[in-house]
């Protein structure tokens, strides 16, 4: 008799008793140069992936030559009332050249074909997010196969590995193609198979090996496939690559790269591929552990998880989101590629949803508001690279666009890093993407101290700034500094002064005016910072108790739009907290205006709003609406949610409201960002222990999360109280702590653990 199927008994598992049929039910594994989506066929395997610069296009600057000769126009028109004429103008002159940006695309597919598996039993397939492997296991007769795939960052490469409990019982066909038209496959009589192929004439190239090795049986190959029967295991070592040298460039050869590759783990084994690829996966996801309590629901296949979760009693689900978000973000954003795009590193088609590129007026930033809380500051470093390239084309853009200094970067970017605007006037001219990126590189050394990285991001963020001080205009009417031409995203059309630009530009200025003094440069330009802060159109209540979205008071009550860009302030800024009790009122108001329901990563947005709020159980009520499956066999598609595989969707499938969701959960047991004291040399915040614990999550515990001011936080708690917390700072001086409305502060040594008890006293051990 075959052994029985087990999967690991461990929670940090999706897992499953049928097969992927649909691309949304296949499981991902990434490195960050490649991602892959295991589907775990039983007779035949699909293992679709990815090349982190697969894309549309070419090197190219989007910029419009001589279009600030037309800006004064168009703010003239927007101030006399007329925003169609002026929409009609930026159109036809201020525009992207060409008006849009180009596509992340697929690369290829592995198929594994194992004749005689369409009788197995026993069937089972998970992925494990602790070791990274994605996992099919089945009985067929007497025999029990496995199957195994996981992407090393240490070698690039998706690794697969047949096997089964018995000798000689393990075949497969193994093929490799691409969705391209363009492509050609060659074996070349060394147990490899070739892709090559080309994106468009004259864009990107692309290279694909697949090294196919085996302990016993036959191998034999045709034109098209290798083919091993009889063996004991199979193991497939998988790696692509492309012309693209860098965002300016496609002079590399692919060819060439994916040789390099394969020639550097060509003396390793399977099990030195794996044990490799553990050590750096673990070192980074082992990190952090999070415990919210776990009932029966936890045995279920995770696509029945999602589907009680409503309805159900199932808190280690949330915390699983978590993890996954974790997961997916070591999977998608690592040092040397490309940062996470609208779909991650994940996409199969030719024309994905919104281009699958870089979405900046909220998508691509909330993919990486897990990655400082989450104990991942590493995987923030593809994005800080991508800024520094768009500080390039930026200038170009202000340069040509605003007649301004400075980097200017609108509301979406691709890998040639086009910063113009694009798509369409009424929601395409947003000058504020590149400044809030920009504030990403401020969080990163709030939360690390690191002096060093700081001066490095100078440039990125004084060069913003500058942007700014240029842009901004006086209000004739009020007197304010506002912003414009702009749009509060993605609603409302062109305007002046929406009130998200004003919130992001005021963080801007401040952040950089006390980099300026910490890192002692440029400090008259920190002075006219300074000047011009309070000078700012400050954020305003309106008529309905609302925080206004405009500089008008004209805000639509029933409006429901899954944008909430008024609320930047209550977050991820820090503009408006429970220290501005009135303002947050009014942010409060506005939230409730929106409503519950929405797309997926709206929803991941407003379970951060209602933690920021301080209440827990509307953030959970949220959170419960984004953990609800998007698709509904007897319906069909209906709003936002969670595929099979957890990927969440708008719909279709996008990332942020993973990363949105992750994010959520870790901001109703930490928050960080309201500032303790003004001391300049060294930023310190309250640390405010489980600010928006909801009652569904009564006792539970984490470890290895992150605040500002570089402390690592682990807590546990009982029936909603505190049990104890251990904060251990990297820097000696006193730290501030907030649990329900109490704040205390002690003193703290870098490196040394300050544990505390529920009660708010020091614990001596």
């Amino acid at each position: 008799m075959a052994n029985a199927v087990n999967r690991p008994a461990v929670d940090c598992l999706l897992w499953y008793d049928t097969p992927a049929t649909e691309w949304r039910q296949a499981l991902p594994v990434g490195n960050g140069h490649l991602g892959a989506m295991v589907f775990g066929g039983l007779s035949k395997e699909r293992i679709q992936f990815n090349e982190h610069t697969v894309w549309t296009g070419k090197p190219h600057y989007y910029a419009r030559p001589g279009a600030a000769k037309f800006l004064p126009e168009i703010r003239k028109l927007l101030a006399d009332g007329k925003q169609k004429e002026a929409q009609a103008l930026a159109m036809k002159e201020f525009m992207s050249v060409p008006i849009h940006q180009k596509a992340y695309q697929p690369c290829g597919d592995l198929f594994i074909e194992t004749p005689g598996s369409e009788t197995a039993g026993n069937y089972r397939r998970w992925l494990d997010l602790d070791s990274g492997l994605a996992t099919t296991e089945w009985t067929s007769g007497e025999t029990l196969h496995r199957r195994e795939t996981f992407a090393s960052h240490p070698a690039n490469l998706v690794v697969t590995r047949l096997s089964a409990d018995r000798p000689g019982m393990t075949s497969a066909i193994i093929r490799l193609t691409s969705p391209h038209a363009d492509h050609q496959l060659a074996i070349d009589g060394t147990h490899m198979l070739v892709l090559r192929g080309k994106v468009e004439a004259d864009g990107v190239a692309f290279e694909a090996r697949a090294v196919v090795s085996h302990q016993g049986g036959k191998l034999t190959e045709n034109a098209t496939a290798i083919e091993i029967s009889g063996a004991d295991s199979i193991e497939i070592r998988l790696t692509a690559a492309t012309n693209v040298q860098n965002w300016q460039s496609l002079a590399a050869n692919p060819a060439q790269r994916v040789a390099a590759i394969l020639a550097r783990s060509e003396k390793s084994s399977y099990q030195d591929l794996l044990d490799a690829h553990l050590t750096d996966h673990r070192a980074l996801f082992r990190r952090v552990s999070i415990d919210l309590g776990r009932t029966p629901a936890a045995d279920l296949t995770t696509e029945r998880r999602i589907a009680a979760f409503r309805n159900g009693d199932d808190p280690q689900l949330a915390a699983l989101l978590f993890q996954y978000g974790r997961y997916l973000m070591i999977g998608c954003s690592r040092a040397g590629g490309q940062p996470a795009n609208l779909q991650g590193i994940w996409n199969d088609q030719l024309k994905p949803p919104w281009d699958s590129k870089y979405t900046c007026n909220i998508n691509t930033q909330m993919n990486y508001w897990i990655a400082e809380v989450g104990n991942l500051p590493e995987c923030h470093t593809p994005l800080f690279k991508a800024l520094e390239e768009m500080k390039e084309s930026g200038t170009i853009t202000a340069r040509e666009h605003y007649a301004a200094r400075g980097w200017v970067l609108h509301h979406n970017f691709d890998l040639w890093r086009g910063t113009a605007p694009i798509n369409n006037s009424n929601h395409g001219i947003w000058p504020t993407g590149g400044a809030w990126l920009s504030l990403h590189l401020w969080e990163n050394f709030l939360y690390s101290g690191d002096r060093d990285f700081l001066k490095k991001s100078w440039p990125i963020l004084r060069g913003s700034a500058e942007f700014f001080s240029d842009y901004l205009i006086e209000d004739p009417k009020n007197h304010w500094l506002i912003s414009g031409p702009s749009n509060s995203p993605e609603q409302g059309g062109l305007v002046m002064g929406p009130t998200m630009d004003h919130q992001i530009i005021r963080q801007l200025f401040v952040a950089c005016s006390r980099a300026s003094r910490i890192l002692k440069t440029d400090e008259a330009f920190a002075a006219k910072l300074d000047a011009m802060i309070p000078r700012i159109d400050p954020d305003q209540i309106g008529k309905h108790g609302q925080l206004q979205e405009w500089l008008e008071d004209k805000d639509d009550p029933k409006s429901t739009h899954r944008h909430v860009s008024h609320l930047w302030a209550v977050h991820p800024g820090a503009g408006i907290t429970w220290q501005q009790p009135e303002l947050l009122k009014a942010a409060r108001q506005s939230l409730i205006h929106r409503g519950d329901a929405a797309t997926g990563w709206s929803m991941g947005w407003k379970t951060n709003l209602w933690a920021r709020l301080l209440d827990g159980d509307h953030a959970y009520l949220i959170l419960s609406n984004l953990l609800n499956p998007v698709f509904n066999k007897n319906t069909g598609m209906k709003g936002g949610g969670m595929y099979e595989n957890l990927f969440c969707a708008h719909p279709p499938f996008q990332i942020d409201g993973n990363f949105g969701g992750a994010a959520g959960v870790a901001e109703m047991l930490l928050q960080s960002h309201v500032p303790a004291g003004n001391n300049e040399a060294a930023p310190r915040f309250i640390i405010h222990l489980l600010p928006a614990l909801p009652k569904a999550w009564p006792t539970g515990s984490i470890k290895g999360f992150r605040a500002r001011g570089g402390i690592t936080v682990d807590l546990s708690w009982k029936d909603g109280m505190l049990s104890s917390a251990t904060l251990t700072p990297i820097a000696d001086g006193p730290i501030s702590i907030r649990l329900g409305e109490k704040i205390i502060e002690l003193p703290a040594k870098a490196g040394s653990p300050l544990k505390i008890t529920g009660d708010f006293k020091l614990a001596v051990e």
